[in-house]
């Protein structure tokens, strides 16, 4: 097993948002949040294991106790400390200032859609596009590190180039586009969520362009090389560290390894192509519904970034 690099602790799974694509679906029915002491418990573990720490949920910031458990983390010795938000309460500045103050030196806020309407129908919170907007700003104002996700799902893969130009308008140091994980919530909304991953991949590779122009940082989450060609080098799992996933009631040691031999699976022809050493392959619900048919074997890395194989 390689060596962690991050842990990712999951302070319990409340959220003030309804995603329809939810890879979490009903724990925060079953499990609830943890205490200020559980949380405190699992950062001493992982103080153990890595100096890098993500607060993630659920969402960590409708917690009180948040500016006190990151102040602790720091405490504790970790140096680079990660909010994973959908951003609605880092609307209010004096929380960002807080987050700030007590420790936490990135941030990674949440936009699925370029308008309110789009946005808002994914998440079924009104009025969070407003406010994740306004996060990012206060964050970008405070001249915080940005790293936003956005989940590409049946709705908002069109829109993607005009996402990714309000992200570059908004100052995001990276975004990434991440499919979405049939899992949860999205499972249960499978044929009105989950795309066609031939269909999104002109709209994906536009997107990412806007930000090669603007000279930010870009990645894909969970598209496999057959379906990049030529961008290769924006796939997220070529660079993901090794991360330790603490929920408190499981762990998961190794993420990637988890990915490898549970989460993402390969199809028939996949060992002929090319870029099968390096590839994860989809999240194994999709070909269960969409079957192999997409993923065409590529024969050489000829067409591939230049800079693919580094690194």
């Amino acid at each position: 097993m390689s060596q962690t690099e991050r842990v990712d602790i999951k302070t319990g799974w409340n959220c003030n948002n309804r995603c329809l694509f939810c890879v979490q679906g009903d724990k925060r029915s079953l499990y609830g949040n943890k205490t200020t002491e559980e949380v405190k418990k699992l950062l001493e573990e992982a103080a153990a294991d890595a100096d890098s720490i993500v607060f993630t949920g659920g969402e960590v910031t409708i917690r009180k106790d948040l500016p006190e458990l990151v102040r602790y983390a720091r405490e504790l010795g970790f140096k680079s400390i990660q909010i994973q938000t959908n951003g609605r309460m880092l609307a209010y500045r004096q929380l960002c200032e807080d987050l700030i103050e007590a420790g936490a030196n990135e941030f990674s806020p949440a936009l699925h859609g370029h308008t309110p309407e789009l946005h808002d129908y994914l998440t079924n919170g009104k009025g969070s596009f407003v406010q994740t907007v306004k996060a990012i700003r206060n964050l970008k104002e405070l001249d915080q590190l940005v790293i936003t996700n956005s989940v590409i799902t049946r709705s908002n893969y069109r829109h993607l180039p005009e996402l990714a130009a309000l992200l570059v308008s908004l100052g995001v140091d990276q975004y990434q586009f991440a499919f979405v994980h049939p899992l949860g919530t999205a499972a249960e909304n499978f044929t009105s969520i989950v795309p066609r991953m031939s269909e999104i991949e002109p709209f994906v590779k536009r997107g990412l362009d806007v930000g090669i122009r603007a000279q930010r940082r870009v990645m894909t989450e969970a598209i496999p090389y057959c379906f990049m060609e030529g961008y290769e080098v924006y796939v997220a799992e070529r660079v993901i560290p090794r991360t330790k996933i603490m929920e408190g009631h499981l762990t998961i040691a190794d993420y990637t390894e988890h990915r490898l031999t549970e989460g993402k699976a390969k199809g028939p022809r996949c060992r002929e192509c090319a870029f099968n050493a390096m590839c994860e392959g989809p999240w194994r619900e999709y070909p269960e519904t969409y079957g192999w048919d997409e993923f065409i074997p590529r024969a050489d890395f000829s067409k591939a970034h230049p800079n693919t194989l580094k690194g």
